[in-house]
């Protein structure tokens, strides 16, 4: 793959991660009472929703941004644990697969994202 290409690849997987963040973000800032339902039904308490929406949006911010590649880092790290976890949850309340799936498909963003970043956003 060229390195044009891989960038294109990249930024394709990376803004997709973070529109899907950024969307999930707001809705669990906005404690919609299906979020709230979820989350208790995960055994999590509510004010988890505002600690996951403000922390998602900050590794957005993260991530997106030129520059500081250790916190790039840990931003990644952040969603790889934050999505296993939600899908890891979602698997032992025994939810249906379209629980899971939006979990996964993050989570998955977040590897590729992860593993095809340019040279200059690298520890």
């Amino acid at each position: 793959m060229s390195e044009k290409t891989k960038k294109i690849v990249y930024w394709f997987f990376t803004l997709w991660l973070s529109l899907g963040m950024v969307s999930t973000a707001i809705v669990q800032l906005m404690k919609l009472p299906e979020e709230v339902e979820k989350i208790n039904q995960l055994g999590y308490p509510t004010y988890f929703l505002t600690l996951l929406g403000i922390w998602k949006l900050l590794g957005v911010v993260a991530v997106l941004i030129p520059k500081f590649v250790l916190l790039k880092e840990w931003a990644y790290a952040g969603f790889f644990f934050a999505m296993s976890g939600a899908a890891i949850s979602h698997i032992a309340c025994g939810h249906p697969f379209g629980e899971i799936f939006p979990s996964v498909l993050l989570l998955a963003l977040t590897v590729i994202s992860w593993h095809l970043r340019p040279a200059n956003r690298r520890v």
